[in-house]
């Protein structure tokens, strides 16, 4: 999801009056420039109709396979075919209801579409059940041979692949069918905490130091969280997770449920814990989730020392959880319009060359990107694409700096996206999470680089430098943080442990506080805060969160093998670039672990997240200079 303007427009206030989660627009107030364009996907409402109805009519014909897809190479290759049309439509389908359901949560005609496709999400899982055995049962060397018959099958070879790996995970066609079909249960958790964390969760209405009156939704929590006015981020936090702390046992059951959909899924599968089903799809070793959050305890007094660093340039006298969003230097204020932000990423992108900066610009156009907060859109920010159509973005774009580096970061997933569906079918075009976040991150480092690279100012230097830092902070140890926690309630379920209220509560602080060094007194850490994993949407993304961590440090070194002095030097940055690029329009037609190691990282050692700390230590250098200058009080 990013443009260009003089080097002093690009840190003034501006005069455009940007909707603010505090003053949230309707969605028709909002000027269409701004809103993404869903006609790409239908045209309305009676065409999806159309469309759902057209797909649930051709279910029959797919399943007619059943028992003889297998028969000959062209009997494969068709059954294919029938598959494939069908899981496009399905794909659009669900992202047009999903898409409208998130730029207005309130609209009951929408989460009944949303209800709908996942209705029929299941029947088609349901129909296209009896493909997984019968091709298990095709055996390696028979496919092998159809493979070689029938050359058009190797848009396939991966989707082959994985099932065959699959073989003793793999149940009967008719368990299969009844596995499918009680899917859909398994989401039932995840879209009651989003329907009622999003639409129904009764937030206060509390008065900041302005004066102004503040609903404080989500939205609003974000922007206030990071006043430079230490009451009212104290006043945001303690009355956001009040309003939190009041449903904890709603939100204990929702994570309860869908935690126990993941451990019998795991049952019925034949793995031996959650976490190892979780890695199977993209065949991720499991040291390499077990060697991150070692890494990351290692290296929690890195993490301390920024922290204590942040403490000093602000001038609090005891850190708290509430002081972690603020900006480090209270007199930058940095504010850009959409157009600002999305010429800042498309000059931050030229290193990945010409075509992919036009590509970008010309999404940006053609209403790719959805910006404004509005009431009842859906928080957060995300980048989803429809094959054969385009990349679509969700954000809540309020003018801040990390709202331009969130649109570096959708971007980086779109045009991931795109450069994959150019250059791979629809059965490898579609790729892990693994690899999508090293896209995203790279991106944002891409951005923050350039923005760096115009900076002399001091105190803007130290905003950037430090909120780079913050980057890694979040990123590296925060997203850690969500992953052993997600660890431990897995765990927890596995051993017939309960998930109560109160038990998430208290395994969620100990983390915070061992994380944010509580009781060495690096960071305090009120006992309310507790809750904050119940606002955590990715915990129901089933292990999800850590990809974050471990894209950042692929993302650095990737960007650093462009960009950085060394590579510049030997003059390997451009064919760093074209190995990136090659990962960014491979698609899943390798491994994710084997895709990088093509591009030059190996995530199966410490030394990527070694790199990261070396780079994470020197801005902490150089923040230090800068501080020691005196210029920044």
């Amino acid at each position: 999801m990013r443009f260009h303007a003089s080097f002093q427009a690009l840190f003034a206030l501006f005069a455009l009056a940007l909707a603010s989660p505090a003053q949230a627009l309707e969605r028709s107030e909002v000027p269409a420039r701004y809103q993404w364009d869903l006609k790409d996907l239908y045209v309305d409402e009676a065409a999806w109709v159309a469309g759902k109805q057209e797909l649930v009519q051709s279910l029959p014909a797919v399943g007619a396979w059943q028992g003889r897809l297998g028969a000959s190479p062209a009997s494969l290759l068709d059954g294919m075919t029938a598959w494939e049309q069908a899981s496009r439509r399905v794909d659009r389908l669900y992202a047009y209801a999903f898409q409208l359901y998130d730029q207005d949560t309130r609209v009951g005609r929408s989460l009944q579409m949303q209800q709908e496709m996942s209705q029929v999400y299941s029947s088609f899982q349901s129909t296209t059940s009896f493909m997984r055995p019968e091709i298990l049962a095709l055996g390696r060397d028979r496919i092998d041979a159809y493979l070689a018959a029938e050359p058009k099958l190797g848009q396939y070879r991966m989707f082959f692949d994985d099932i065959l790996r699959a073989a003793p995970h793999t149940l009967t066609p008719a368990e299969e069918k009844i596995y499918a079909r009680m899917a859909v249960l398994g989401e039932a958790g995840g879209t009651l905490q989003s329907v009622f964390r999003s639409a129904d969760l009764p937030f206060p209405e509390v008065t900041f130091s302005t004066g102004e009156k503040v609903h404080l939704d989500a939205a609003a929590y974000s922007k206030w969280r990071a006043s430079p006015v230490k009451a009212d981020r104290d006043l945001a936090f303690k009355a956001f997770w009040t309003a939190y702390n009041q449903f904890t046992r709603t939100f204990a059951t929702t994570l309860n449920a869908h935690v126990q959909a993941h451990v019998t899924s795991k049952d019925v599968r034949n793995f031996p814990t959650a976490l190892d089903a979780a890695l199977f799809d993209y065949n991720i070793p499991r040291n390499v989730y077990s060697r991150l959050l070692d890494d990351v305890h290692a290296n929690l007094p890195t993490l301390h020392r920024y922290l204590k660093l942040r403490q000093k340039i602000m001038g609090v006298e005891q850190l708290g959880y509430e002081d972690l969003y603020a900006p480090i230097v209270q007199q930058v204020d940095l504010r850009y319009t959409p157009e600002q932000g999305m010429q800042m990423t498309l000059d931050a992108f030229a290193p990945l060359g010409a075509g992919y900066v036009e590509t970008l610009r010309n999404g940006y156009a053609d209403r790719w990107v959805d910006f404004m907060p509005n009431t009842g859109k859906s928080p957060g920010a995300y980048s989803n694409t429809v094959y054969g159509v385009h990349p679509y973005q969700l954000l809540n774009f309020n003018g801040a700096w990390d709202d331009v580096s969130t649109l570096a970061h959708e971007s980086g997933h779109s045009m991931h996206s795109f450069l994959s569906s150019a250059q791979q079918p629809y059965a490898t075009a579609s790729y892990s999470t693994f690899v999508a976040e090293v896209a995203s991150t790279l991106n944002e480092n891409l951005l923050l680089h350039h923005v760096l690279d115009q900076t002399r100012d001091d105190r803007t230097r130290l905003f950037l430098l430090s909120s780079y830092l913050d980057s890694m902070r979040t990123t590296l140890f925060r997203q850690t943080l969500f992953a052993e926690f997600e660890l431990k309630i897995h765990e927890m379920v596995e051993r017939g442990e309960p998930l109560t209220a109160d038990a998430l509560n208290a395994l969620y602080l100990g983390l915070l506080r061992q994380y944010y060094g509580h009781d060495a007194g690096v960071v305090q850490v009120d006992e309310l805060y507790g809750a904050e994993w119940a606002f955590i949407p990715h915990f129901y993304r089933n292990f999800y969160v850590y990809q974050y961590a471990t894209s950042m440090i692929g993302g650095m070194s990737l960007a650093d093998g462009m960009i950085g002095g060394n590579a510049v030097k030997s003059g390997k940055a451009q064919q760093n670039r074209d190995a990136y690029l090659r990962l960014m329009s491979a698609g899943s037609s390798k491994y994710p672990i084997e895709l990088l190691r093509d591009a030059g990282v190996d995530m199966t050692t410490s030394e990527p997240f070694n790199a990261a700390m070396r780079e994470m230590n020197l801005i902490m250098n150089e923040i230090e200079r800068i501080y020691a200058r005196g210029n920044v009080q």
